[in-house]
């Protein structure tokens, strides 16, 4: 039986590298400006369909964590983020009335080509 240990393996040093060069924040803005803040068919926890969801302008969105994953001869990378609502009164100064909206996981291949979206989102608070 071979024995391999990865705890000091090349792999953790790449994933680091690629993760601290990656700019989630830009990826999540262009994501989320290219489909104009809207979410197309969504169906919610109580099975209701939503055939469009608009979300707030001020949403921000916060890298929870990031994952890279391989599947046969497909690798890819995985970015959760958390949306929330800041809060932002009429002098677009942020307010203490943030609120979270929901979770968005965004699926990228190897070259960096958006692969797939994951929506999780609470309907009463949007």
């Amino acid at each position: 039986m071979t024995k391999v240990e990865l705890k000091n393996h090349q792999v953790w040093r790449d994933l680091t590298e690629i993760l601290e060069t990656l700019d989630p924040d830009i990826l999540v803005k262009e994501h989320l400006e290219s489909c104009d803040y809207k979410v197309c068919g969504y169906w919610d926890e109580q099975d209701e369909y939503h055939e469009i969801i608009t979300l707030p302008r001020n949403l921000e969105a916060l890298l929870v964590s990031s994952s890279i994953g391989v599947t046969n001869k497909k690798r890819f990378i995985q970015l959760n983020f958390s949306l929330i609502n800041a809060g932002i009164d009429i002098t677009y100064q942020p307010t203490n009335n943030s609120q979270k909206l929901g979770e968005l996981v965004l699926i990228y291949d190897e070259n960096l080509e958006f692969v797939d979206e994951n929506w999780l989102l609470d309907i009463d608070v949007i």
